[in-house]
């Protein structure tokens, strides 16, 4: 007899999971330190999840592809 609460989907969990990097991987890809990207982060000019099982800062893909495209100069 289950309890009525399924658990979570494995697959859709790694999906998940694959859609965030962390602090290093992140900056690697701003092209800034890591450093810098807390600071942006504790300022909340770049959102940031934490990893409830570890706190490790987690950074979106998407979140970051945002916040590049923001930076870029418009196209002439």
């Amino acid at each position: 007899m289950q309890s009525g609460s399924e658990p979570p989907n494995t697959d859709d969990l790694m999906t998940k999971l694959t859609e965030y990097v962390k602090t290093a991987e992140a900056a690697e890809i701003l092209g800034v330190s890591q450093n810098t990207l807390r600071k942006w982060a504790e300022a909340g000019k770049i959102p940031m999840r934490r990893n409830p099982a570890n706190g490790y800062r987690l950074f979106k893909r998407s979140d970051l592809q945002r916040f590049l495209a923001k930076l870029e100069p418009p196209q002439r």
